[in-house]
């Protein structure tokens, strides 16, 4: 049987907003997943977003971007949901689709009965009767689009929980919940409320892509992967997950590292002895002679900035530091906001607890002073003054932090005697380069003195470390 026209671009679409996001598919698993497409069909959705899932990705991290964009490209459905009641004129469909009351009561009961189908079909409804805006909110097809934050705030789902949990308990023997704990159910019915939720989101994007293109929508509106959101954008969430990935990219990295430091061990070209030795050969430099390196490894300073948004990117580059403290001879840390104080203790103990690292440094460091606004200047001065002699001939020196000095003095002087005894200074800026010097960013006096690099997420601090490092 042939595919139904249009389901190769589907997939080739799906392909390229999946490569959008940084998922690496060749052409090897574009044609896998050709095969598992024309395999499975188009009958069970399940099986086929199963399929190709385990034909494109390489591991489940990747889900979080495969799932969405799947949606987009191969929905549920297309259009507007059809209400199907038997025994209902069209009227009292139209009106009941708009009765929040009774959506919400049919809700509760497929959360009580984790009715997945029904949920599915309630979402659908509910974004069309709540979720649409623009020219004319009462009309679907005139909308200018669909909105999941407008539908989930009027159906309020998350309020159905207590109702939901009694109806539950009522069934008693006849449920298999009954056996859980309070806790635990609780926990099942909030998973449930989660999924509807997620649903709704789902049909709200999938009649956005119907107005907007699924391609604009696929590289606009899905959440990217973890090591490619913005440090400064970053939730809660997402800076935990990037915590659980320190150690697994610090072992990709130390590879990286343990590579160049062997190729460098093989030394460069002694120029002088090469061409002394020609001398026997007619001036033709038949033996190369290596000048040998010496194995020695190089030290490590950080001065990271602590202060607001900035802190989740010090805290993440922290750890990674810490994760890789094998690779150099010597690792020193030092935090700031508007004073200085090192920190190497507290990041060494924090390995072991990554999330408690940066309220153990407000806690324990010395960080702020008569205020509590970052000031680069009076932070670079007072390292010049007190820790200088932590920085030698074999130091490599990065500074974390968006270069914002809230307009006081950037006290470029202390970089300079900084940079001036260090074997290379490096300044990792979490702020893309477009808004460097804007306000009250002193981020282009500073890279005049030292090397400073866009750094906004972990795929760029990889990038920069392996590129970057000493060895």
């Amino acid at each position: 049987m042939s595919a139904p026209a249009g389901v190769p671009e589907r997939l080739t679409g799906l392909v390229q907003a999946l490569r959008g996001h940084g998922i690496r598919i060749g052409t090897g698993e574009t044609v896998d997943a050709a095969r598992a497409l024309e395999a499975l069909g188009l009958t069970d959705r399940a099986y086929l977003r199963e399929g190709l899932a385990s034909a494109l990705l390489h591991g489940t991290a990747q889900r979080a971007v495969f799932d969405p964009v799947f949606d987009l490209y191969f929905p549920r459905s297309v259009g507007a949901p059809v209400l199907d009641r038997d025994g209902e004129s069209d009227d009292e469909r139209a009106g009941r689709r708009g009765d929040r009351d009774d959506l919400r009561d049919r809700l509760a009961a497929a959360l009580a009965a984790n009715d997945q189908a029904l949920m599915g079909q309630l979402a659908a409804e509910a974004v069309d009767a709540f979720g649409a805006y623009g020219s004319s909110p009462g009309s679907s097809s005139g909308s200018d689009g669909w909105s999941s934050y407008q539908t989930l705030d009027r159906l309020r789902p998350q309020t159905l929980l207590a109702r939901v949990r009694a109806s539950v308990r009522a069934q008693g023997a006849q449920s298999s919940a009954a056996a859980f704990t309070d806790r635990l159910l609780d926990d099942e019915l909030r998973q449930r409320i989660e999924e509807f939720r997620r649903q709704v989101r789902t049909e709200a994007r999938r009649r956005v892509a119907e107005r907007r293109g699924r391609d604009e929508i696929a590289r606009r509106a899905v959440v990217p992967t973890a090591d490619r959101v913005d440090f400064l954008l970053a939730g809660r969430t997402q800076l935990a997950e990037l915590r659980r990935t320190v150690h697994p990219l610090a072992r990709k990295l130390a590879t990286r590292l343990a590579a160049r430091r062997r190729r460098a061990s093989r030394g460069t070209i002694d120029l002088r002895r090469t061409l002394r030795g020609s001398l026997s050969t007619g001036g033709v430099p038949m033996r190369p002679v290596l000048r040998r390196r010496r194995p020695v490894r190089p030290e490590l300073v950080l001065l990271c900035d602590v202060s607001g948004s900035v802190a989740g990117f010090s805290d993440f580059t922290m750890l990674l530091v810490q994760a890789l403290h094998d690779q150099f001879s010597k690792v020193r840390v030092f935090a700031f906001v508007n004073r200085i104080d090192e920190v190497t203790g507290l990041v060494v103990r924090g390995a072991a607890d990554a999330e408690g690292l940066a309220g153990r440094i407000l806690e324990h460091a010395t960080l702020t002073g008569w205020h509590g606004s970052s000031d680069y200047g009076v932070a670079l001065g007072e390292f010049a003054e007190r820790y200088v002699d932590a920085v030698g001939p074999r130091s490599s020196v990065f500074v974390l932090g968006d270069a914002r000095t809230n307009m006081s003095d950037p006290n470029l002087p202390a970089l300079r005697r900084i940079g001036e005894r260090a074997r290379r200074v490096y300044w990792l800026n979490p702020e893309g380069t477009s808004q460097w010097g804007t306000g009250d960013s002193a981020a282009l006096d500073y890279a005049e003195v030292v090397e400073m690099h866009e750094c906004r997420n972990v795929q760029q601090l990889s990038g920069l470390v392996a590129r970057l490092l000493p060895v």
